[in-house]
């Protein structure tokens, strides 16, 4: 859920900062007020299109951020995962930053994204739907992915088995794709894969060869200083400096000391190990000292080798490894090009055997999509019917295909969303819909039913019911909060049926101070609701008549919620 938000510099927003709650949130105000301002900077939050005009005047730069709790197995956690962003104990902070110039800074988690980023990650925690926007339910590419969702139970599995074969069968098909170009651009390929397998297995390379000589190269180029090190450290020990002679003149006058007394002991053992282990030392150092000798033709031969092996790295990897991988790829194309006819028998079989697997999961995913249709059907129906859209028939149309050609990712059908509000009229994409009020009804419905299966956090409706009244009014008022049982809801109103229903009424003003206008935002107590929704009921002028129906408003309402 949308935990809180800071505005600042905004439209004629100074600043603002408020904390939401679970359930459904009402903001009402006059017009002109600010209240569709505050969900235009939601919109720009989760990476809606900006510009300067959204600068507050004399500002420098409009500030938003937003902080949302995600519970557990959010889609949210895995979209943000792919963009290496971490998310810690559910915490998710957006920020964007609108300059004058019109250029936007995006953050999220501390971190700077694009805004394709934030509005990836966005669509999985906000969904606003205003009374002109398009959004996913009507989006007929989204049609099949909801069903799926509201079916995910039995479809779910049959859609995973489904889409393992898939991508075993899109693979072979690629391979068959792969053998059965051009001849004369096979043998280009397969001489171009001959002479490069030719030059890396030349070079003969051996794993972290490049690390070794690099460490080898800076030995021989530091030949003089190491061994010039070592002499001195040599000598030092051994040779005029007579340091081991000391320590030995040491240990004798402690041992005599330990013979006295039994509290030298300890320190005579400390400095008799040391002596024989620096006497140990002392050898290896000699030894060393024999072993060193300057070599420049080897410096020659590992700078040639270095430089040869740069050069594969230019042409086939990074690395010695990635080289040596790129090798064992082409050898095995080049087999797989080699003994083309064979492998393309072997690749037709399997692609055979694949696209009947295919067609026996897709017709049974097909089976299990049109049960639940049925269902969807039904509950939309049942929906509307609350809606007051009883005549409304509501119906998903399946395109699906019986062979082969229609094989996709997601199985064989598309599914598009069609509907007809008038008894004798045929059925219409719901995506082609007009009537205003018709519209948000049966967005509603649909809400309502996805709403518990989409996974979205916050759901923001933005005048959805406008051109409603009477009992239409109420029954919508009654869905928005139906919907916010499963999603946070945040919703701009002027019926005050809907302000009503609301478990926290937001009320939005705007003062002229200093010559500058300055919206404000206020949670209404109980008596301040009640005379809110008597100005929504009546205009300016509150009676007390007004003022005793929007007491009976509210009590239908709790009634209602508590039903």
């Amino acid at each position: 859920m949308l935990q809180e938000l800071s505005i600042k510099n905004f439209a004629i927003i100074d600043e603002i900062s408020v904390s939401f709650n679970k359930g459904l949130t009402v903001l009402t105000g006059e017009t002109g007020a600010g209240k569709s301002i505050i969900i235009d900077a939601v919109h720009l939050l989760v990476g809606g299109r900006g510009s300067s005009e959204f600068v507050r005047h004399g500002e420098k730069k409009a500030e938003i951020e937003g902080l949302f709790y995600l519970e557990k197995d959010h889609p949210c956690f895995r979209k943000s995962a792919e963009f290496g962003i971490e998310i810690e104990e559910g915490m998710l902070i957006l920020r964007r930053d609108i300059a004058q110039t019109g250029k936007s800074v995006c953050r999220i988690n501390g971190k700077l994204v694009t805004i394709s980023i934030l509005r990836e990650i966005g669509s999985t925690i906000i969904d606003i739907h205003g009374q002109h926007e398009h959004q996913e339910l009507m989006d007929e590419s989204m049609h099949l992915h909801l069903l799926d969702q509201y079916g995910k139970e039995e479809i779910g599995k049959t859609l995973n088995n489904y889409q393992e074969i898939y991508v075993q069968y899109d693979h072979t098909a690629k391979q068959m794709k792969q053998l059965t170009e051009n001849e004369q651009q096979m043998a280009h390929r397969l001489d171009l894969l001959r002479f490069q397998l030719q030059e890396i297995q030349a070079a003969n390379l051996k794993v972290n060869e490049d690390d070794e000589l690099i460490e080898e190269k800076s030995r021989l180029t530091n030949f003089e200083k190491i061994f010039d090190a070592i002499k001195s450290g040599y000598e030092g020990l051994q040779g005029e400096q007579r340091g081991m002679d000391y320590i030995g003149h040491a240990m004798g006058h402690l041992e005599t000391a330990a013979e006295l007394d039994n509290n030298y002991v300890e320190v005579l053992d400390a400095v008799t190990t040391t002596y024989y282990a620096l006497e140990d030392v002392v050898g290896t150092l000699r030894t060393e000292l024999d072993k060193l000798e300057f070599d420049p033709m080897r410096l020659n031969e590992v700078e040639s080798r270095l430089n040869e092996i740069n050069q594969l790295k230019r042409k086939y990897g990074s690395s010695v490894e990635e080289i040596i991988e790129y090798s064992a790829k082409i050898e095995e194309e080049i087999e797989l090009i080699t003994n083309r006819d064979v492998r393309l028998n072997q690749l037709e079989a399997k692609l055979t055997s694949l696209k009947e697997d295919l067609m026996l999961e897709g017709r049974q995913l097909s089976d299990l999509r049109k049960k639940w249709s049925k269902k969807l059907t039904k509950a939309i129906h049942y929906e509307l019917k609350q809606l007051y859209m009883d005549k409304t028939i509501f119906e998903p149309v399946f395109i699906s295909s019986s062979d082969v050609e229609g094989l996709r990712q997601d199985g064989l059908d598309e599914i598009a969303f069609y509907i007809t509000t008038n008894p004798g009229e045929p059925l219409k994409p719901l995506s082609k819909v007009a009537s205003g009020g018709e519209l948000s009804r049966m967005m509603l419905a649909l809400k309502t039913i996805f709403s518990k299966h989409q996974g979205i956090t916050s759901i923001i409706f933005d005048e959805v019911d406008t051109g409603v009244s009477g009992r239409v009014a109420q029954s919508i008022a009654e869905k928005i909060h139906q919907v916010s049982a499963h999603s946070q809801v945040l919703c701009i109103s002027h019926l005050p049926q809907v302000a009503a229903m609301a478990d926290t009424h937001l009320f939005i003003s705007k003062d002229i101070i200093a010559g500058r206008t300055k919206t404000s935002l206020h949670i209404l107590n109980k008596e301040e609701k009640i005379k809110e929704i008597g100005r929504m009921i009546s205009g300016v002028e509150i009676t007390d008549v007004t003022k005793e129906h929007a007491k009976e408003l509210l009590d239908i309402a709790y009634t209602k919620k508590n039903t």
